[in-house]
This record gives structure tokens, sequence and C-alpha cells, in this order.
């Protein structure tokens, strides 16, 4: 019985014991912020891209409403409320 044990554990059968739990620091945790000395390449591009990113969303909206002008005058709409 050892035997066949053995062989099906060498062929990855049969889970092996679950290692043991370490506590270790992870990998993303190098060492502690500096709070003194921020990341202004971080900051500008955070910045940079929430900027760009509202640019963008004005400048649809703006065509979008012109696009809606643009058709509401060539369905000839004439309703006064919907100005």
């Amino acid at each position: 019985m050892a035997a066949g044990l053995r062989a099906v554990r060498r062929w990855g059968l049969v889970a092996a014991a679950p290692p043991r739990l370490a506590f270790t620091r992870s990998a993303f945790v190098v060492k502690k912020a500096n709070n003194a000395q921020p990341n202004w390449l971080g900051v500008g591009l955070a910045f940079g891209t929430s900027a760009a990113l509202w640019a963008f969303l004005i400048k649809q909206h703006n065509e979008d409403v012109m696009e809606w002008e643009r058709r509401k005058q060539a369905r000839g709409h004439k309703c006064t409320e919907c100005s």
C-alpha cells in the first residue's frame, strides 16, 4: 500500500501537506510611505488624468447638445416649453 501511495504522490494526484504560514511582509509594501516627500509624478498623473477625462466629458456633452439642437431644428419642433 505504501508503494502505491508513493507512486500516486509522485504523479501529483495527492495533495501535499499545506505549507507553513510564514509571517512575511508583502512584496508590495517595501517601505513605509514618507509623507514629507510626496510622489509628485504620481500626483501629477492622477490630477492630469482626471482633468483630461473631465475635459473630454465636457467636450462630448457640448457636442451632444449641439447635435440635439440640430436634430430638433431639422424636425421643425415648435414646442415653446422645450427651449
